[in-house]
This record gives C-alpha cells, sequence and structure tokens, in this order.
C-alpha cells in the first residue's frame, strides 16, 4: 500500500468521523419552558434518562409562558412545554401548535413575611387574601412578565375587583423577570409573591418569608406540553419532538416527574392520560 493510498484512506476516515459527529450534534431539539420547570431543578433531574434512552439532546430556552409561546410561534423551538392552559389553546387555534398533551401539575402559593401585615396567614381563600394585601396597601412582588404564574396572578386580582394598575402605586412591584429573581425580590423587600409551589420549593433565599395562602381549588396549575406546528416552520425536528412528548407522556417518563422531590416532598405530580387535551 503506497502512501498515497494511506494518506486517502485516513482523509477518507476522518470525514466520517466528522460527519458522524455532525450528525450526532444535530441530533438535538429546542424546547420552550417556563421557568419554572428549569429553576425548580426539574430538567436537570428528568433530561438526562431522556436523552439517554434516545441519544436526543434537549437545549431547553427558559421564559414565561408568554414568551415560551412567542418563541414557539415564531418557529424558534421545536416543542413548547407550559402552563397556561388558556393561552396554550389560543396558540393551538391559531395553528401554531399541534398535538397539545396535559402532562403534570402542582399548585400555586402565596408567601409573605412572617409578620403577616395583611392577615392572610391560613386562609384557602385566596381571592379574599387579595383583598386583604390590596386594603393594607402590604408590599406585594410581581413576576409582570406575562408568564402562565403572571397571568394566573392577574386572573386572580380580577376576581378580587382589584385593577392592580391603577390601585397597587407604592405597594404592587412589578418585576418583569422569572419566578427566582422575583422570589429574591420579594425576600429582600419582606413582600407578598404569587408563587408555583415547585419553584418555591427550590428556592433557597427565603429570608423571612414562609407559604402564607394555599389549598384553594383555584390556585391548580397544570402543565401542557405540545409540538411546533411543522406546517408553520418545516425545519421543526418533528420526529425529535415527538419523541420526547411520548417519553415524557410514558410512563418512565411520568414516573420520572413524580420522582422529583426536595427534601422529600414531590414538586409535580404527573396526569396524562391519552387524548386529554384540556
Amino acid at each position: 500500500m503506497n502512501r498515497r493510498h494511506l494518506f486517502s484512506l485516513a482523509a477518507g476516515f476522518a470525514l466520517a468521523l466528522s460527519s458522524t459527529a455532525a450528525l450526532a450534534q444535530d441530533k438535538f431539539i429546542v424546547v420552550a419552558s417556563t421557568t419554572s420547570t428549569e429553576q425548580s431543578g426539574l430538567f436537570g433531574h428528568i433530561l438526562p434518562a431522556f436523552t439517554k434512552k434516545t441519544g436526543i439532546q434537549v437545549r431547553v430556552v427558559a421564559q414565561g409562558t408568554g414568551q415560551a409561546l412567542k418563541t414557539g410561534e415564531q418557529g424558534n423551538a421545536d416543542v413548547v412545554f407550559v402552563h397556561d392552559p388558556v393561552a396554550e389553546q389560543k396558540f393551538v387555534d391559531a395553528g401554531f401548535g399541534v398535538d397539545r398533551r396535559l402532562v403534570m401539575y402542582n399548585d400555586f402559593v402565596i408567601v409573605g413575611p412572617k409578620s403577616d401585615p395583611a392577615k392572610i396567614a391560613n386562609t384557602k381563600d385566596v381571592v379574599a387574601a387579595y383583598k386583604k394585601i390590596a386594603a393594607a396597601k402590604a408590599p406585594f412582588a410581581s413576576r409582570g412578565d406575562s408568564s402562565g404564574t403572571h397571568a394566573a396572578e392577574l386572573r386572580l386580582w380580577k376576581e378580587a375587583a382589584i385593577d392592580v394598575k391603577t390601585a397597587g402605586a407604592g405597594w404592587y412591584r412589578e418585576t418583569g423577570s422569572g419566578m427566582g429573581p422575583t422570589l429574591n425580590t420579594a425576600s429582600g423587600m419582606n413582600a407578598y409573591a404569587f408563587t408555583d409551589r415547585g419553584t418555591w420549593l427550590s428556592f433557597k433565599n427565603r429570608g423571612d418569608l414562609v407559604i402564607a395562602v394555599q389549598g384553594d381549588v383555584r390556585l391548580f396549575n397544570q402543565y401542557g406540553v405540545m409540538l411546533v406546528n411543522p406546517a408553520k416552520h418545516a425545519h421543526v425536528k418533528v420526529a425529535e419532538g415527538k419523541a420526547f412528548m411520548d417519553w415524557i407522556t410514558s410512563k418512565e417518563g411520568q414516573d420520572a416527574v413524580a420522582a422529583y422531590k426536595i427534601e422529600g416532598e414531590q414538586l409535580f405530580f404527573p396526569n396524562y392520560k391519552p387524548g386529554a387535551n384540556s
């Protein structure tokens, strides 16, 4: 075998390795999701199992639900995994998402200072609690970022017949940021805040904050997953995206969700049922 032949074989081998690496690098999906799934540590817990099973990497873009849906609408994600059923249905109805599936749930809580200036501790009526916070003009930190959490918070202010845009001057503060930073703000201000339980349980900088309100059925927090419509964006990775959705709704994926706990407390509760999308 002459030197030229050896060089040709080596070059071919290098090209094959390069092509294999490129293919492996291409085997990923982008999931636009909420800050709560990322900041709670859930994705860090479940995604390695999915990648090990399928070889598909998941690149998470953690945003508020409103922005995550916008990312999907613009075709900058393959899958959207969020928690605002009303906005999700609008996304599907507008043709931007397909195959929406309910995946899991947890709940929202109101946290606040132990001193409890609004006197709402241990109540299960979230609307009554909101009215007391407004009446006391007690400091309240809101995400203010069009996230699923923010949308749920605003729906409850509306139910309490309180317009925080006008009535909240001096006590209602919008951070325009994710749940973790908003909780940091609430901790620093000794303010009330509306948060998903998962992020709260994983939050370390609590300061003087404790859970003040929980248990109201209106605090139910459902998460859904859907594929970005390939008819709108041809580059969507349909096979890989569906593989992720099939896994997260499989027994293995649902068990992985249920197994995620912090200090023995379960953060998310799987509730996928075939055919259920609302």
